[in-house]
């Protein structure tokens, strides 16, 4: 099952949201990710969180059309965001895509990053996209789509990730090792249409800066 989650963006400019609503079977807010999703025309089915940065009327509008919500005490260990990718795994999502995540607070982008190597994402297909840049973790192997030219970054998310092999990039790793902190794997190149990255241990974080914005979702 493919699901949409909307965090609270800081910009209300997510061009790519009503088009990948379109093509998920389920979508779901994370807090005052409703209000973004409502303003670009889309009415999620749940909205997870302790609704705090949801303003009355948008609570009444979410009420009145009947969308479920899922409600949160502000006192919790979890963000809203986190528990919004409970509820998507819970649900049975197994092809997550993550908007509104990235830019604003830096505490808050990193942290969101990370909520990728949550052990309950094994198995499953998870992507951060902001805008024409995805970001998925790679755990064995990742296929990569786009154009030549398009950039590609592999970053560590461990202290060192091992075996790193590529193909279809213009500089090449041939089970080779990245460590955490040196920027070895930034910015490297795309030369066709598809690409593969496979490693041998640890977790690494793909980053795809694609030069167009893609507006459905491949």
């Amino acid at each position: 099952m493919k699901a949409l989650i909307v965090a609270a963006s800081p910009s209300n400019e997510i061009v790519e949201l009503s088009h990948l609503a379109a093509s998920a079977d389920l979508v779901i807010a994370a807090d005052g990710g409703a209000a973004v999703a409502l303003a670009h025309g889309v009415q999620p089915h749940v909205v997870v969180g302790d609704m705090d940065s949801l303003a009355p009327d948008v609570l009444d509008d979410l009420k009145g059309n009947s969308v479920e919500l899922v409600t949160f005490p502000p006192r919790k260990d979890e963000t809203d965001l986190e528990l919004a990718l409970l509820e998507a795994v819970r649900r049975g999502a197994t092809d997550i895509t993550i908007l509104g995540a990235l830019g604003g607070r830096l505490d808050h982008a990193l942290g969101n990053v990370y909520l990728l190597t949550m052990p309950e994402l094994l198995g499953r297909r998870a992507r951060l996209v902001d805008g024409n840049v995805e970001g998925f973790i790679v755990r064995d192997e990742a296929q990569l789509h786009g154009r030549a030219g398009d950039t590609v970054s592999l970053i560590p998310l461990t202290p060192e990730v091992a075996g790193i092999e590529t193909h279809g990039l213009e500089y090449p790793l041939r089970r080779e090792s990245l460590f955490m902190g040196p920027g070895r794997g930034i910015s490297n190149v795309m030369l066709g249409k598809r690409a593969r990255v496979s490693i041998g241990g640890g977790i690494l974080l793909a980053v795809v800066t694609h030069q167009e914005q893609r507006k459905n979702g491949r």
